[in-house]
């Protein structure tokens, strides 16, 4: 074997050795021992940490004398020795595990003595953890209770809006960052922050002091919660119609303006008035004194207790009466429209049907030795005038008036016609269905 040969070798073993020098010493481990009120349901094995970074294990647990729990840990050796003044706490990974517990160290500063292995840490270093069930019991019963609802109300919540909500999630990162910003602010002025926690911590005080009526608040806003979402459906039709009355009104709010400044005219114009109000409102108060009865009085008119008593309810009927009286008031309409001409063609005749009334009225009024003149047999044309004399007329002339054929006298031919022929009556545009011809007989 040649010396290059032999020195080769020679490299390869001590690279071997170096390497499982260094393999088996960072196998070795340093142990501490730490006191804590309770185990915060550590088990064996679980990770010892500095920084988020494993660092070594639980090794053992036991129970001291005075009932608290004694931790055993293995660090590894590239992390001791540690220093005094290092404090330790148990942490948990999440909220809702069991036996997911951890140990997270703080090293104590460089410049501290060391800690030799074995040693114990101080017992005010080690700190438990307190657990959600130590939080609830610190609550009383009804807050339990609330917080029951509260979750199963979330669980309701999100039940089947699996979507809506992993479409909601992506607005979370944004969420966080402005909420970043927000606190940024917060704390960038620390006395105003301080006044403000001292001014919140007032302001809770004070809402303990009357948690009774908090309460009450809550269980009215509850009630009217569920009495909104009872009208959805109304909701969601006035959300509808929100944005055309936001349009509709953001056009009369731009129309104001031209009031607003007329109004400013009539403003200024009607200052040298106000001088004269206070005199107006001294003599009006004893009339506003003495219109109280009056306006106690209209109070009961509009609404008074009881049914069908008060213009409140004749107003609810109002609409119905309209139903039913639109189609009444058409036909009355139509009715009046086609009565107009037969109007028309009889109120020329008013004065003949008077007088026939009046005429009947007197002569059914009339008896004689015969009993009434309704069980007498009529006559008609009994006579006739000649020369101003009343002549008997004959037999066969006595019913002329039914047989002559005058069936188209004109208004007033009831009675004998003038030499000047005035009595007649006749339209103006000659339009009268009548005949003046048809009079009486007789001069």
């Amino acid at each position: 074997m040649t010396p290059a040969r032999l020195f080769g070798a020679g490299a390869l073993v001590l690279a071997v050795v170096v390497v499982a020098v260094v393999l088996l010493g960072s196998g070795s481990v340093t142990k501490y021992t730490l006191t804590f009120e309770n185990a915060g349901q550590l088990v064996k094995g679980d990770d010892v940490q500095i920084g988020g970074r494993r660092v070594g294990n639980v090794k053992k647990i036991e129970l001291t004398n005075d009932n608290r729990a004694k931790i055993t840990i293995e660090l590894d050796n590239g992390f001791a020795p540690l220093h005094k003044g290092t404090k330790a706490i148990i942490r948990a990974t999440s909220l809702s595990g069991i036996a997911n517990r951890y140990i997270a160290l703080t090293p104590g500063p460089d410049n501290g003595p060391k800690l030799e292995d074995g040693a114990a840490l101080a017992a005010t270093a080690g700190t438990a953890p307190v657990d959600l069930d130590q939080l609830f019991n610190t609550f009383d019963k009804p807050t339990r209770k609330a917080l029951d609802d509260v979750i199963q109300g979330s669980s309701t919540w999100y039940d089947n809006a699996g979507k809506d909500a992993n479409k909601g999630a992506k607005y979370f990162s944004p969420a966080l960052s402005t909420s970043s910003r927000l606190v940024n602010e917060l704390v960038g002025d620390q006395k105003v922050f301080t006044d403000f926690v001292v001014s919140s911590s007032r302001v809770v005080t004070a809402l303990a002091a009357r948690r009774d009526q908090l309460a009450g608040l809550v269980s009215n806003s509850n009630t009217v919660s569920s009495a909104v979402a009872s009208e959805n459906t109304g909701l969601e039709q006035a959300l509808g119609l929100l944005p055309g009355t936001l349009r509709q009104a953001n056009t009369t709010f731009v129309n104001l303006r031209s009031t607003l400044d007329d109004l400013d005219t009539l403003v200024s114009a009607s200052k040298p008035a106000t001088k004269d109000l206070a005199p107006f409102f001294a003599r009006l108060r004893p009339l506003v004194a003495d219109a109280r009865p009056t306006i106690k009085d209209l109070r009961n008119l509009i609404r008074r207790p009881g049914a069908s008593n008060d213009l409140i309810e004749l107003l609810q009927k109002a609409p119905r009466l309209e139903r039913t009286a639109k189609p009444a008031f058409a036909d009355s309409v139509a009715a009046f429209r086609k009565s107009t001409p037969v109007l028309s063609f009889i109120r020329p005749y008013a004065p003949d049907l008077v007088g026939w009334i009046r005429d009947f009225g007197q002569n059914s009024s009339a008896y004689d030795a015969n009993g009434h003149y309704a069980r007498i047999q009529p006559i008609f044309n009994a006579f006739n005038l000649n020369n101003q004399t009343l002549v008997p007329a004959g037999t066969n002339a006595r019913a002329i008036g039914l047989v002559s054929g005058q069936y188209r006298r004109c208004p007033e031919a009831a009675s004998q016609t003038p030499a000047d022929q005035t009595t007649v009556f006749r339209d103006s545009d000659g339009k009268l269905d009548c005949d003046p011809t048809q009079v009486l007989p007789g001069p």
